[in-house]
C-alpha cells in the first residue's frame, strides 16, 4: 500500500485543517488506518485511529473533541478533520495502515510521507 498525505499548512490558533491520506496499490478496506504526528526533537505520537469499517475510533486525549478521523473506503482515503487548532498541534502528520487496532506506531506496516501542520499563536 502506498500512502500520500496532504492538506497540511499554516493556520492561526483556533483555525481548522483537513488532512487527507490517499492510498494506492491496494484497497484500505482491510486495514486499520491511523494518524500520527512528530514534532521536532520528539518521538512520533499517536493521534487517532479508525477500524476497518469505520465503526470504531480512538484518539489521544490531547485531541479528543477537536479532531475527527474518518474513512471512505470507496475512495481509498482517510481523513483527519482538525478543529480548534493549538500551537502545540504543530508537527509533521503521518498516516499509516496496519492490521492491528492500536496506538503503537511500531505496529503499523505502511506509512505516508508526512504533511507539515503549523499553528501560529
Amino acid at each position: 500500500v502506498q500512502l500520500q498525505a496532504s492538506g497540511g499548512g499554516l493556520v492561526q490558533a483556533g483555525g481548522s485543517l483537513r488532512l487527507s491520506c490517499a492510498a494506492s496499490g491496494r484497497t484500505i478496506s482491510r486495514y486499520v488506518m491511523g494518524w500520527f504526528r512528530q514534532a521536532p526533537g520528539k518521538e512520533r505520537d499517536f493521534v487517532a485511529a479508525i477500524i476497518w469499517s469505520g465503526g470504531s475510533t480512538i484518539y489521544t486525549d490531547a485531541v479528543k473533541g477537536r479532531f475527527t478521523i474518518s474513512r471512505d473506503n470507496a475512495k481509498n482515503t482517510v481523513y483527519l478533520q482538525m478543529n480548534s487548532l493549538k500551537p502545540e498541534d504543530t508537527a509533521v502528520y503521518y498516516c499509516a495502515a496496519g492490521e492491528v487496532y492500536t496506538r503503537n506506531y511500531k505496529i503499523y506496516n505502511y506509512w505516508g510521507q508526512g504533511t507539515q501542520v503549523t499553528v501560529s499563536s
